[in-house]
């Protein structure tokens, strides 16, 4: 009896043309491109005791991110430089809060990038699941960009969950 309510169910929804939701489904995502430059301050912060002699470095992070993303960061960074120039690492963690296309939230980056004799390799994407408010389900990469002077920006490659009626 219960199977038999439930097809007929599926079978009136289905010829009004009305969606039945499937809980397995992933959302609609739509992908864009943010661009922008951004302001950057990094101050050196003193490394932990066990870490104090290896030749790392700390830094604090504090960003201002501007047009589709406007937000601001705050992050930790370590980093070393080596004896070649050139050539160097960094990891950083930071959290932005803003709003990216308008919708507003917060989101986690994760850097893993390096310096191999000049040529930049990086690696910046946003922590899974990472996004709150407007910005949950969010998911990028993003690449910097310094000219020459030191001006910063940024591209974010992007998607998020198509926003409801």
């Amino acid at each position: 009896m219960r199977l038999t309510a439930l097809l007929a169910v599926a079978v009136l929804a289905s010829a009004a043309g009305v969606a039945i939701a499937d809980p397995n489904k992933e959302p609609a995502m739509t992908s864009r491109t943010a661009t922008g430059p951004f302001d950057v301050k990094l101050a050196p912060q003193a490394l932990s005791d066990v870490a104090g002699g290896s030749g790392l470095g700390r830094m604090s992070l504090d960003k201002r991110f501007h047009g589709a993303l406007e937000a601001a960061s705050t992050g930790e960074m370590l980093s070393f430089r080596s004896a070649t120039p050139g050539s160097a690492g960094y990891v950083a963690m930071e959290t932005v809060r803003g709003t990216l296309d308008g919708r507003a939230g917060s989101f986690v980056l994760q850097h893993s990038s390096s310096l191999v004799r000049g040529e930049p390799v990086q690696s910046i994407t946003v922590v899974p699941d990472s996004g709150t408010d407007a910005l949950a389900g969010l998911a990028g990469r993003m690449v910097i960009e310094i000219a020459p002077g030191g001006a910063h920006s940024y591209r974010f490659d992007y998607s998020l969950p198509d926003a409801g009626p």
